[in-house]
This record gives C-alpha cells, structure tokens and sequence, in this order.
C-alpha cells in the first residue's frame, strides 16, 4: 500500500500543500481553528508520517521533547512534567506538555502533532490499553518512555517508569486486617487505562485471603451528587468495620467532604486511606492515612532515562524502573 504523502493530506484537507506544511511547522497563526482540525483528521485517517523514516535521516536535533499527560488538572501530572522539565532544561531543551484529557484520541492526534514537530523523544502517561497504539512512535524511530500507567504488550526495548502499585496495596490490606478491618470500599475514576488498576488488584487478591469484603464505587461519568448518594447508601448497609480507600488524590478531597455531610467521623465512624500525591491532607485533623507516589521522582527517572535513549546511552537501561510508594501515617484508620 502507497504511502501518504502531504499532497495526500492537502486533497484530503482540500487545502494546498503549503498550508499542511505549515501545520506540521507549526504555525497555526495563519489557519482557522477548523482547519487545523480538519488537517488532525485527514493525517490520522491517512496515517501520514512525516519524517516516519529512520532518525539518522534528520540533520540535527531540534532540542525538543514532547510530554503528554492524561489530565493536567491532576497534581500527579504537574509534578511528573517539573520532574522532566528538571532534567532537561540544563541541557537547553524545550519541553511540550500536551494533555490527552484520558481520551484515546486526544492523545493519538497529540502524538501525531509532536511527531510532526520532529521532537527528539517523548515521554507519555498512556490513555491506551494496547502498545500497538503506540507503534507509531517505534516506526518513527523516536525514543519513548512510557510512566505511571502501565500497556498491555509493550516491549522490553520501551523503558517504563511506574509505582509498585500491587504491592503497595497489597501491603495495605495486612495492615487493615490487623486493624481489625472487615470491608474495604474501593473509591476509584477509571475510564480506560489507570494505576488504579494494578492497586485495585492488590487490594482484591490479599482480601480475599484474609475475608475482608471488598465493594468497588466507580464515579467515572457520574456527577458529585450521584457520587454522594451511592456513597452514603454502601456505608449505610451493614455494621462491619469499614475503611473507605481513594484511589487518587482529587477523590480524596470529595469523600472527606461527603462525611462531614453525613456526620461521620474517622477513625471513630469509618476508617479513610489515601493513594495522593501531595500534602494537604496533613492538615486535615491530625492527618489522613496515605500512600504517597512520587510523581517528581517518577518525572526525573524518566526523564534521565529518555535523555540516555536520545544520546544511545544504554548501558545499564532497565525495562522497568519501579519508584516506590511511602507509607504516611496519619490518624484515620
């Protein structure tokens, strides 16, 4: 099958070449917003590939690198980007922050615009289940790291940088059960791919051992109320000792507000633990139970490991680099 080309994507567009030419330069200043789309749609329906050929066909580097993130609303992504800016800005690259919005497509036309920019590696919170999705990247001969969510399928030859999120739950549940804890409500907000989920396996397998009753409540799509009302009538329903657990760090801050309306006090009422990435919680009481990430170490780990991809460094390269998870005690369970 013939390869597109940007005459290809220009009659697809109905535009002139000159105008896709200035797309993948990107300068947007001359287009309208609904041309630049247009021009999204027609490469990822063509499959164009500017610059798909191997790296050794670039003349130089463009000291730019390419980091796209699944909500840059989350704290995690803020701190994951400083981490990565950190490595590299004493080497004078720029670093693009793209967010994916946890959509499939956002991330794909993200990938395809940073492609196009000819950046010299990318580093992506993945949105995407398979590593096919991603083959792309391998085709254009531009090094990748992959962070924090973890693919099905992805080769050894792709470094991730990731939380020992199993064992940190599973971890968790031995603690709870010498606490005398006998149902644990799983708070989560999975729409595709999560380190939601290998942390709720290792709840899930450990409890079952240990015949602690494990109810998962998924907000995804769901607004506040609908969030608080189902909340209410899980806790409500039987009398065992029960922990609530987020899975994240925003989903903290709504449960906490939730049982202040229910007048439930913890740990007295109902035990509260934490996955989160940041500290505030510290100063609610005398502090929330956690289980800390570091998004900022998990960035800079990355962010070494791709600049060593770039430069052919790859003495000593690991296919996954685990950055574990800190234990915080607080007073909620």
């Amino acid at each position: 099958m013939k390869r597109a080309n940007i005459s290809d994507v220009a009659k697809e567009v109905g535009v002139s070449a000159t105008t896709i030419s200035r797309f993948l330069n990107g300068e947007f200043n001359k287009m309208s917003p609904s041309t630049k789309e247009e021009i999204e749609n027609a490469i990822e329906k063509l499959n164009y590939r500017p610059f798909s050929s191997a790296r050794e066909m670039r003349t130089d580097s463009t000291k730019t690198i390419g980091v796209i993130v699944g909500d840059t609303s989350n704290i995690f992504s803020s701190l994951l980007f400083t981490g990565i800016y950190d490595i590299f800005q004493p080497f004078e690259y720029s670093v693009l922050l793209l967010n994916a919005n946890n959509s499939e497509k956002e991330e794909q036309r993200g990938i395809n615009r940073l492609l196009s920019q000819r950046v010299d590696g990318l580093i992506i919170q993945p949105s995407q289940k398979k590593f096919k999705s991603y083959q792309n990247i391998i085709d254009s001969d531009t090094p990748l790291v992959m962070v924090d969510r973890e693919v099905y399928e992805q080769p050894l030859k792709v470094n991730k940088v990731i939380t020992n999120n199993f064992n940190s739950s599973s971890d968790m549940v031995l603690e709870l059960d010498k606490k005398n804890y006998k149902r644990i409500i799983l708070i989560c907000n999975i729409k595709i791919i999560s380190a939601q989920t290998p942390r709720i396996k290792g709840f899930d397998e450990i409890a079952k051992k240990k015949n602690i009753q494990v109810e998962i409540l998924n907000v995804n799509n769901h607004t506040d109320e609908w969030f608080k009302n189902n909340l209410f009538q899980m806790i409500k329903k039987n009398n065992y000792k029960t922990v609530l657990v987020t899975l994240m760090g925003p989903l903290l801050f709504k449960a906490l507000s939730f049982c202040k309306e229910f007048n439930l006090a913890f740990p007295e009422d109902i035990g509260i633990l934490s996955f989160d990435d940041w500290d505030w919680s510290k100063f609610v009481h005398n502090g929330i139970d956690l289980i800390e990430q570091n998004p900022l170490e998990i960035g800079k780990k990355a962010g070494k490991n791709l600049y060593k991809y770039i430069h052919n460094d790859l003495e000593n390269m690991k296919s996954v680099d685990v950055i574990p998870a800190k234990r915080v005690f607080g007073n909620s369970l």
